[in-house]
């Protein structure tokens, strides 16, 4: 049902079924109607995407985290960092 003002004050309105058979404006309507639609349902298909894209990046993100820690608690690397934060503590102002 689509409502049509009446009347010059268009304070009158009347309701009449929407004609999607082809004939008139209201056809028009009824297609604009069902083209948005259909938009929205594909848009709306594309959203889990992004959940899935979320999910490989945090995975990505863990693996570089665990090399990078496995780097930085290495023997070499730890003694060159604890190296340079002696340095540092030691240097006079």
């Amino acid at each position: 049902m689509s409502i049509i003002k009446t009347g010059p004050a268009a304070g009158k309105t009347a309701r009449r079924p929407l004609d999607v058979t082809g004939r008139g404006t209201s056809a028009r309507r009824g297609r604009a109607w069902w083209d948005r639609r259909a938009h929205a349902c594909r848009a709306a298909a594309e959203a889990g995407m992004s959940t899935a894209e979320y999910a490989v990046g945090t995975i990505a993100a863990c693996g570089f985290a665990a090399v990078l820690y496995k780097i930085v608690t290495s023997g070499p690397v730890k003694s060159a960092l604890s190296g340079v934060i002696e340095k540092a503590l030691h240097v006079s102002f």
